[in-house]
Order: structure tokens, then C-alpha cells, then sequence
């Protein structure tokens, strides 16, 4: 089983937030009832029969505290408890948590794949404002040569000077469409990795809700308790372990892809190609996405794909169809490993 799913703690769960309020609320209650009923408390110890119960549930605490197997039965039947309490106002199986997220990604998917287009569409015409200014440049700066040469100085200033005024812009523009181009790589990267972690849930779902079913079945709350009280790891817990930290690992992806979405959004609605301006703001947003360190989704491949994007000899073909994922059969599921 993976390191990382053995460390995962207890109050880290839902079920351990709900089992923290119950505790404290325990302790909290324990003091009030002491403070409220100290007179009758210290009555009922003095008599013989209190004195015995006492010493019986004093003796049961400092067993339960030193033995072992008692400590973990009490801890493992708290556990329970809590699970079934949170259970009742929040989705905790991790099975269903993972169906919850394969339709969010369904949602998210079309959602990309709409921003994929709308941004092609808006660096094609990009693409065409900065040929068209370079051709405008060029006519700019052969009127003012033959101007110079003509000794029409008043025209060759003229000319001179707009053609340095759309160069400025050009350039302006060109660093503009390298940072569409990082969106560009960046969102076709995330729409493929994003097929391919569905696809892989999608398969994880239908094979382990089959095997939770089967060991389910064979594992009552008595087993579990005796395999507890042996010092033996509950099949049924280790499993859901594993279900877990998949889940876990799927909603940082999940929550990375969503949060360049909205980059991408925010970046795109800051645009206004037809008067050449856009805000600060929204390259800020993707300069800031750009400086940050590691990808969950993306891995080693955003460092690589902000350099593409920089990289004028690697020329991005926007007509080129996005990229399909290779087929569930031909790769290896990327969660097969959370289970071995």
C-alpha cells in the first residue's frame, strides 16, 4: 500500500472534524455535569456500591489506556461512530465521491474545450492584426525613403514616426500572443491529462465499487472489530484508504484545472483586440500562474510548455487538431498503483 495512505490522519476526514466537535463537546459536557453535581458525586463515592462502581470504571479507563487491543477496539469503534454520523449530512464514500468528480470533469471538459476555441479564434485574428501592422510598417517606411529621397522632409518625418508608432504597437502585441500561446498549450495540455484522469476514474470506479461490494460482504462489524483487536489492518479500511487518497488526488487536479479555467477566463474577458488594448490585470493573473512552482496536472510539462510558447523557432499550429489521449488498454491506469 502507498506511504502516503498510511500517513493520512484520521482528524484530517470529514468524519475526524465531526468526531473533534463530538470530543470536545464531550469534555465540555464531563466538566459541566462535575462542576454542576460535585456534592452528589463525592456522596455517592463515599457509600460502598459507589466506591465499587468508581473503582471498576477507573480500572476500566487504565486498562483501556494500557492494553493495546483495547485501546485500538475503543478507537476504531469511535471511529465508526463518527463515520456514520458524518455520513448522514455529507457525501463521505469515497466511491461516490469519485462518481461526483467524474461529472465534474465532464462539466469542466466542455467548459475547456469552449475556451480552447474562443481563444484559437481571437488568436487567429491576433495573428492577422500583426501581419497586417508589418505590412503597414513596410509601406510606412518606403513612402518616407522616397520621401527622404524626393527631399519632402515634412512627409518622411510623417511616415518615419508611424512606422515606429506600429512597430511599438507590434511588438506590444506579439508578446501578447506569446502569453495567448502559453493559455493555448497550457488549456490543450490540461484538456488531454483531464480526458485521460476521467477515463482512469471512470475504469477505477467500475472495478472497485465491485470489489467494495465483495469485501462488504465478507467483512461484518464483528470481523473488522476481531481483526482490530488482533492488531490486524481492516481490509475494508485499507481499502477505503486507497479510494481516499485517489480521491484526494483527483480533487488537487480537479481544483488546479478549475483554477486556470478561471485564469483563462479572466485573461480572455480582459481582451479588446479591436481597439488593441487589454488590462493588467488579467496578465498578471497568468504571469503570476506562470512563476508558480510544480503542476499537479500538468507535471514536468508546464515548464516545457511556457518555453514552446517563448520559443519563436517552435511555431504553434493553431489548425492542428487538439490532441485525443492514448485508449484506456494501451497505457497503464494512473490510480492502479494507490491499491498495490
Amino acid at each position: 500500500m502507498n506511504e502516503e495512505i498510511k500517513k493520512k490522519s484520521f482528524w484530517k476526514r470529514p468524519e475526524g472534524k465531526t468526531g473533534l466537535i463530538f470530543l470536545v463537546a464531550g469534555i465540555v459536557g464531563v466538566g459541566f455535569v462535575v462542576s454542576a453535581f460535585l456534592s452528589a458525586i463525592i456522596a455517592f463515592v463515599s457509600t460502598t456500591p459507589g466506591l465499587i462502581v468508581s473503582l471498576l470504571v477507573l480500572g476500566a479507563v487504565i486498562f483501556t489506556g494500557l492494553d493495546p487491543k483495547a485501546r485500538n477496539l475503543v478507537w476504531y469503534m469511535y471511529k465508526s461512530v463518527m463515520r456514520w454520523i458524518t455520513g448522514m449530512f455529507i457525501q463521505i464514500d469515497p466511491i461516490g465521491i469519485l462518481k461526483n468528480y467524474v461529472e465534474d470533469l465532464r462539466t469542466n471538459l466542455k467548459k475547456m474545450s469552449r475556451q480552447i476555441s474562443q481563444l484559437r479564434g481571437q488568436m487567429h485574428k491576433l495573428k492577422e492584426m500583426i501581419i497586417n501592422n508589418k505590412k503597414e510598417i513596410n509601406t510606412n517606411l518606403t513612402l518616407a525613403s522616397k520621401a527622404r529621397d524626393m527631399n519632402d522632409n515634412a512627409v518622411m518625418v510623417l511616415k518615419s514616426r508611424k512606422a515606429g508608432r506600429l512597430k511599438e504597437s507590434t511588438m506590444k502585441l506579439e508578446d501578447l500572443y506569446k502569453k495567448m500561446e502559453v493559455l493555448y498549450r497550457v488549456l490543450g495540455k490540461m484538456y488531454e491529462n483531464s480526458q485521460i484522469m476521467q477515463e482512469d476514474i471512470e475504469d477505477q470506479v467500475e472495478v472497485k465499487e465491485q470489489e467494495r461490494k465483495a469485501i462488504l460482504a465478507s467483512n461484518s462489524a464483528m470481523k473488522s472489530a476481531m481483526n482490530i483487536i488482533s492488531g490486524n489492518n481492516d481490509q475494508k479500511e485499507m481499502f477505503d484508504r486507497a479510494l481516499e487518497a485517489v480521491a484526494e488526488d483527483v480533487s488537487q487536479k480537479v481544483g488546479e484545472m478549475e483554477q486556470f479555467m478561471a485564469v483563462s477566463h479572466n485573461f480572455m474577458q480582459s481582451l479588446d483586440l479591436q481597439n488593441g488594448i487589454f488590462e493588467e490585470e488579467g496578465l498578471k493573473m497568468l504571469e503570476k500562474w506562470e512563476s508558480q512552482g510544480m503542476s499537479i496536472l500538468l507535471g514536468d510539462d508546464k515548464a516545457k510548455l511556457i518555453t514552446q510558447a517563448n520559443n519563436d523557432e517552435d511555431i504553434l499550429d493553431l489548425d492542428a487538431p487538439t490532441a485525443k489521449p492514448e485508449l484506456a488498454n494501451s497505457r497503464k491506469n494512473q490510480y492502479d498503483n494507490f491499491f498495490e
